[in-house]
């Protein structure tokens, strides 16, 4: 059976697109005149290039003349001179499987790697079956009716690693409100008065992590509050209720990709 994707989905993978290609059309049109006026002998490398991405970061793709460069939440398909690029999401119908989203998937899991739990404040039960990290905005709707039900979510065992992520940015009020939790003596405490409507009072103080979860929710495509992942890089956008979370972990965790 042939695999449609929805126009949602390709609207989203379109989407995902639109950072690397902002940084393609800023890009040197002929970076391999910097190598001594050759392309190099790795077109990786004058992709990488131009893309402003770590060679790394791309690779050969399945289609012959197509190479894979992805970054954070986002994948894109680069002709061999790098002056061509796809947006959109890859299927091996043989398979019925999305490559690019599995693909995307082991980036977003490598990019969460990188930030620790010194970085998160987190609610868990004694011994955890699930982690999910959740990138959240202190006034956002729905991230106070999750945080309203975190008892629940730990007693299923679920662990809940918070990011901080204030979808007005920089200078916002939610991005003040976020430093200060961080700042406050009992995080746990604060951040659960925050999203209950109480005002947070005390000093800030210097380097708190706002800054970096906030950008690399960016680099993760993040669409949205809450915005969820699981410890192996799935994406699960939006508020799911315990029971629902619960069911949706299970059923990734026997795909072997949740």
């Amino acid at each position: 059976m042939p695999i449609r994707p929805s126009r949602r989905t390709l609207a989203a993978a379109a989407l995902a697109g639109l950072g690397l290609l902002a940084a393609l059309a800023a890009a040197d049109p002929k970076p391999e005149a910097k190598a001594n006026g050759k392309a190099s002998a790795d077109p990786r490398a004058d992709i990488a290039r131009r893309l402003d991405v770590s060679v790394d970061a791309v690779r050969p793709s399945v289609i012959a003349g197509l190479y894979e460069v992805a970054h954070g939440g986002e994948v894109l398909y680069v002709t061999t001179d790098g002056r061509y690029a796809i947006t959109g999401d890859l299927y091996d119908t043989d398979n019925a499987k999305n490559l690019t989203d599995v693909r995307r998937t082991e980036t977003r899991y490598a990019a969460l790697k990188t930030v620790g739990d010194d970085d998160a404040i987190i609610f868990a039960p004694k011994s955890p079956r699930y982690t999910i990290t959740v990138f959240t905005d202190v006034d956002c709707q729905y991230c106070r009716k999750l945080h309203s039900e975190i008892a629940e979510y730990n007693r299923l065992g679920v662990k809940i690693r918070y990011l901080f992520y204030p979808r007005g940015g920089p200078g916002s009020e939610s991005w003040r409100k976020a430093e200060l939790v961080w700042c406050s003596a009992n995080r746990q405490d604060a951040l659960t008065r925050a999203k209950q409507g109480a005002a947070i009072t005390g000093a800030l103080c210097k380097n708190t992590p706002v800054g970096r979860t906030y950008e690399l929710g960016q680099e993760l495509g993040i669409r949205g509050t809450p915005g969820i992942f699981t410890d192996r890089g799935v994406y699960l956008p939006g508020y799911y209720p315990p029971a629902q979370l619960i069911e949706k972990l299970k059923e990734l965790d026997g795909k072997g990709s949740g």
